[in-house]
């Protein structure tokens, strides 16, 4: 074959290979797993703290949620001269009084006569009741006040702990939320996914890319089962510019057959695209369109003229045809057709190079010119 002139036939980059990375999934993921509790479990949860004293024997028995802690849990109940103020606090939570909830925390918290406990307890109460006004830095200052008294067990000071956490990072404060988390791990010592992928997620949401797919690859090491860890590592992977890494991981996902979605596909044979490994990006194009994965569209269209044009420049010309023609129905303007009229010429079918080019002008084109040369020979 005689040598192509590549320019005419190049299709711009913006087609699709520009956004080459996933948004990382840690705040869907914490919302899924890691959120903050609901408020029937937060009003259980108040209930079970007040009613402490004659639940003994049951608190005894309960397996601790963070039983290798390194916090002394202390024994700390409520006041007996406090215990009416916390139990009206709880009665005004049950009727959704967020303010009321609020003012009565600031009040027992300013008491001389409140313990550590009736401090935590108030203060965290305040927290939900903050967070469910949507007061969200309010939330976060009850939440760390009620850490600092120090008065709760230890399955509720973590649990709110973790809370603020939680705060903290709707609120984008990163740095306070990763040193939050960072002790609240120290602490607990807790190896559970949840946590260390919202830690994960932190850091990736820092900028901290390459420190967050290290946490990822090992929990999906552990859990391969896992299809938001493995997304989520990919993107930690795609932000760290480690590609190749990322696309070992979508390619063992796409093979066990769990990417499912559109957005997944697409990083994986965008990933092959960048990787030279054209091949394979047809072949998981092909069978996501044969699943419906992948719907027609912009999106697709991209993806069939970047196969085009890497065929063309590879001595397919006969593949270049078939791709092109497979993207002009999702094409939004002429493009698609001028270039599928340039490899039909080159091809020497004149006729349909003509009709292609009439097409190209009658749905819009950036240099109609080009098209009106191929008309005319």
């Amino acid at each position: 074959m005689t040598q192509i002139h590549h320019r005419p036939l190049v299709v711009a980059l913006a087609l699709g290979l520009g956004a080459l990375t996933l948004a990382p999934q840690a705040w869907a993921q914490m919302e899924q797993q890691q959120r903050p509790m609901t408020m029937r479990e937060q009003r259980a949860a108040r209930q079970a703290e007040l009613n402490r004293g004659n639940e003994e024997a049951a608190e005894q028995n309960k397996p601790a949620v963070y039983p290798n802690a390194t916090r002394q849990q202390p024994d700390g109940k409520a006041s007996p001269r406090l215990l009416p103020k916390l139990k009206k606090m709880q009665e005004r939570f049950e009727k959704d009084d967020w303010a009321g909830v609020m003012a009565d925390a600031d009040a027992i918290g300013a008491s001389s006569d409140a313990s550590a406990y009736d401090k935590s307890f108030a203060y965290s109460m305040a927290g939900n009741a903050a967070a469910s006004a949507d007061q969200q830095a309010k939330a976060a200052e009850y939440f760390a006040k009620a850490i600092a008294a120090n008065g709760l067990d230890n399955d509720s000071h973590y649990a709110t702990m973790y809370n603020l956490a939680v705060i903290q990072y709707g609120e984008e404060q990163y740095p306070a939320a990763l040193a939050t988390m960072d002790r609240f791990l120290a602490e607990t010592k807790s190896d559970k996914p949840e946590h260390l992928s919202f830690r994960a997620g932190i850091l990736a949401n820092m900028g901290r890319d390459a420190e967050a797919a290290v946490v990822y690859q090992d929990l999906v090491a552990k859990n391969p089962d896992d299809k938001r860890l493995l997304m989520n590592a990919v993107a930690a992977l795609q932000g760290a510019e480690k590609f190749d890494q990322a696309n070992v991981l979508l390619e063992g996902a796409f093979k066990r057959g769990m990417l499912t979605e559109e957005r997944e596909l697409r990083s994986l044979y965008v990933g092959y695209m960048n990787a030279q490994r054209w091949d394979d990006a047809q072949r998981v194009i092909e069978d996501g369109v044969a699943k419906g994965i992948l719907k027609p569209g912009p999106d697709l269209a991209n993806a069939y003229q970047l196969l085009a044009q890497n065929a063309f420049f590879a001595d397919k010309v006969p593949l270049a045809i078939e791709l092109y023609t497979r993207a002009l129905p999702m094409a939004p303007d002429g493009e698609v057709y001028l270039n599928l009229a340039k490899v039909l010429a080159y091809a020497g079918r004149k006729a349909e190079a003509r009709e292609a080019a009439r097409q190209a002008l009658a749905k819009g084109v950036k240099k109609p010119e080009e098209a009106n040369r191929i008309i005319a020979q």
